[in-house]
């Protein structure tokens, strides 16, 4: 028996199609879902006892996925326990594919699948590179330290034993990295599995999306301030990554001291075509891919630099107020 968990809140108009999905799946095994409501507010609860009446649904009043995953997996009957989430559609052979390193290697104890889209926006186009960037800088790692609650499978004995994902984090954000970290430093076996695919809708303006990485990043500093060994690297981000995220503020403080001093918008302006050089390995994938992409790709990896520095700004600001007994930002969002 494995367990498929699925965390909603207010998810009625998304989750029919993710339920669709998992009873077509190619797979011959028993599993079971469970839906876990996070106090929705639009009758997701009714809704899906409406869809199929083996769908196990459990109500709780909101408290955030974390919490609603822990939950599910609790309850759960199955010697694996899989996460997905209410806007993914896992593709037929999902299941098979998240299950097979388990049964090739006994020491595995977390599987990772990927992200596919259909959407074309150029937007949503990018965020697809982004994450298949990603990817390849996965497969160059044998065992992976990152597991996405995307498309995630645990031994349930290990998820339960670790004390499962950190309810600390009241968004779907930075707690399968703060779980990952922890099993990691464990010693346990995780591995990446590209075969194992989920299609999902990825933000598909600018405005959007540059939010979306605020929020990561915002959050990141509090799995790494718990984990701090994975500050310098990980196997899922890129460590150009990291150094891109240095040049925005650089550049910004150039640029706004330039008026009293040339050298100084001088060196912004060196800034600019200094960040440019970083970007080429990606633009160079990325025209590859999509010529239109590959263009554009220098000014958006910018933005989301930038997006990006704000939010650990702000994540350590959170920390900063945590423990000096402050009040803390909840930076709740809407799914």
């Amino acid at each position: 028996m494995i367990s498929v968990i699925i965390p909603t809140y207010n998810g009625r108009s998304r989750i029919k199609n993710t339920l669709d999905a998992l009873f077509s799946q190619d797979f011959s095994g028993e599993f079971e879902i469970i839906v876990v409501d996070d106090g929705s507010t639009d009758n997701t609860e009714d809704y899906v006892r409406e869809c199929n009446e083996k769908i196990k649904v459990i109500y709780q009043p909101n408290q955030g996925p974390a919490v609603a995953r822990n939950l599910g997996a609790h309850n759960a009957a199955g010697e694996i326990i899989l996460f997905t989430d209410d806007d993914c559609i896992p593709q037929a052979d999902w299941l098979r594919e998240m299950l097979r390193p388990f049964g090739e290697d006994p020491d595995i104890v977390g599987v990772k699948g990927r992200y596919r889209t259909e959407q074309r926006s150029p937007v949503a186009r990018f965020v697809q590179l982004e994450y298949e960037d990603k990817y390849d800088y996965m497969l160059k790692e044998k065992y992976i330290d990152f597991i996405d609650t995307y498309s995630a499978a645990f031994k349930r004995s290990v998820f339960m034993e670790a004390g499962g994902y950190d309810t600390e984090f009241p968004v779907p954000c930075a707690e399968d990295a703060e779980l990952s970290y922890r099993l990691w430093k464990k010693n346990y076996k995780m591995v990446y599995n590209p075969k194992a695919v989920v299609t999902h809708t990825h933000p598909d303006t600018l405005w959007r999306y540059l939010k979306k990485k605020f929020k990561f990043a915002y959050w990141r500093v509090v799995a790494v301030k718990k984990n701090p060994q994975k500050l310098l690297k990980d196997s899922h981000t890129p460590q150009i990554m990291k150094l891109q995220v240095l040049f925005p503020p650089f550049c910004l403080a150039c640029l706004l001291l330039g008026s009293f001093s040339a050298e100084m918008l001088t060196l912004s302006i060196l800034g600019v075509l200094a960040f440019g050089l970083t970007t080429i390995p990606f633009t160079r994938k990325a025209l590859r891919k999509e010529r239109t992409l590959g263009w554009l790709s220098p000014f958006l990896l910018f933005c989301r630099a930038s997006a990006q520095f704000a939010g650990l700004a702000g994540g350590a600001m959170y920390l900063f107020r945590q423990g000096s007994g402050k009040t803390a930002p909840a930076l709740r969002s809407p799914p």
